[in-house]
């Protein structure tokens, strides 16, 4: 197995170099380990979001999509990425018939750790009231909040739950396996660079432990947003999870509600 191991990190994924996966290290057999892998996709950039979910769809699978609630509001005023076209309501219940789950982060893209605790429960409320109107069958009970900047504080991660049924924080990217009460996520993310080499290297460490949920917070395809992935890298990425008998790709949402009753 060390020797499995040592063949997948000498051709570990799709690097920025182009280097391929190893498909026999990678997808060597462990039917008695688990493994989920989220790519958490955020801020809700339009032309990436519409190419992530065809990329998914080609694989069977559902992609995870975090979008900021006031971004089609003609008053809007992003805060970074200016030059980028976010999408409305439209586009996300369109993609959420399609299978995809589209869940909050937030109603401004707003550091919440920056903020006095009133402001940011009220922004975080306020986002929730919008998804409620727009976004057909939301349930925020049963809703993920990604905290913008994965910045959130002890007393936002312990008023959270009564709103919501988790959420999504900064931390290490590997989680515990869904399990009852439940409430927080962690992940890792990496930018303003291209992130591939990162994601490879996080899949590298799942891969090496019995069971675990990696959480990788990305965003937008090719030249969009912080710390981008090539379409092309995500194409032969969710290609090869596919093929790993102990990989489950799901967005986050859904592994809780797969695995916990």
């Amino acid at each position: 197995m060390l020797h499995t191991r040592r063949r997948f990190i000498a051709a570990a994924v799709t690097t920025v170099t182009g280097a391929a996966f190893s498909r026999l290290a990678f997808g060597a057999k462990q039917p008695n380990k688990k493994h989920i892998v989220t790519l958490s996709f955020d801020d809700g950039f339009k032309k990436s979001s519409i190419k992530t979910a065809e990329i998914y769809e080609k694989h069977k699978l559902s992609a995870c999509i975090n979008v900021v609630s006031s971004a089609h509001m003609k008053d809007f005023r992003p805060p970074d990425y200016p030059e980028v076209h976010r999408a409305d309501f439209g586009l996300w219940n369109d993609l959420a018939a399609r299978g995809h789950e589209i869940m909050p982060h937030g109603y401004k893209h707003a550091n919440k750790r920056s903020l006095p605790f009133g402001e940011a429960k009220d922004l975080i409320l306020r986002c929730l009231d919008v998804f409620d109107r727009e976004l057909k069958g939301f349930d925020r009970k049963r809703a993920i909040f990604n905290f913008p900047y994965n910045a959130s504080t002890p007393e936002l991660e312990k008023w959270l739950p009564t709103q919501v049924r988790a959420f999504r924080t900064g931390g290490g990217a590997i989680n515990p396996l869904p399990h009852k009460g439940q409430t927080k996520l962690t992940c890792t993310s990496f930018g303003p660079g291209n992130c591939e080499a990162a994601i490879d290297r996080e899949v590298e460490k799942l891969l090496t432990k019995d069971s675990g949920w990696l959480i990788f917070n990305t965003h937008g395809l090719d030249d969009e947003g912080w710390g981008p992935i090539r379409a092309s890298y995500l194409e032969r990425l969710l290609e090869r999870l596919v093929a790993i008998e102990t990989v489950e790709v799901l967005p986050a949402g859904r592994a809780l509600a797969k695995y916990v009753s």
